[in-house]
């Protein structure tokens, strides 16, 4: 359950970062622009320096890990697997993108036998919020009343909007637009 007023802050700043990015709230988002806007480095395994390509061979399959933030000081990077479609590269983007955006502190961190840190991890309450943030960012209300009123073809505003169709559906569903629009 999210506070009250959550959602509707999320649409908010979705406007306000679309807007330092020049675009309006009905323009695709490029979430590597807004990454780049806010000073955050993104990578896809292959940019990895130093790691094997067996290693890069393994770590792109399929179904695997989606995004992995590193935070060195108060430097971010963010890598993308990149075996994913288009559309879920942007919506992990995204997601970790949320996460900073939302202040949001890792609950867990990971250490493997050899002491090197492996993962963090975020609580329910935070995944859910980063999942509904991200969501807000490709896809806000009002990029969703834009595509019903121009009766675009979801197939086509997926791609247009460079998210996956699921994305598309679940953001149609959750906002209500799906059923004002009907």
């Amino acid at each position: 359950m999210f506070e009250r007023g959550f959602k509707a802050w999320c649409e908010h700043l979705s406007v306000r970062k679309r807007a330092e990015l020049g675009i309006t709230p009905s323009d695709p988002l490029d979430a590597r622009a807004l990454a780049n806007n806010l000073d955050i480095k993104v990578w896809s395994i292959e940019d990895v320096v130093g790691l094997s390509s067996e290693s890069k061979t393994i770590l792109a399959r399929e179904g695997g890990w989606s995004a992995a933030t590193i935070c060195l000081g108060e430097k971010r990077l963010i890598i993308l697997n990149s075996s994913h479609s288009i559309g879920r590269q942007a919506s992990d983007l995204t997601h970790e993108l949320s996460h900073l955006l939302l202040k949001h502190k890792p609950t867990k961190l990971d250490i493997s036998e050899a002491g090197i840190m492996m993962m963090e991890s975020y609580g329910q309450q935070q995944e859910e919020e980063a999942d509904w943030l991200s969501g807000c960012l490709l896809l806000p209300r009002a990029t969703l009343v834009h595509i019903r009123k121009r009766r675009l073809d979801e197939s086509i505003a997926a791609k247009q909007y460079g998210v996956s169709l699921s994305m598309l559906k679940y953001r149609m569903g959750v906002t209500g637009v799906r059923y004002q629009f009907n």
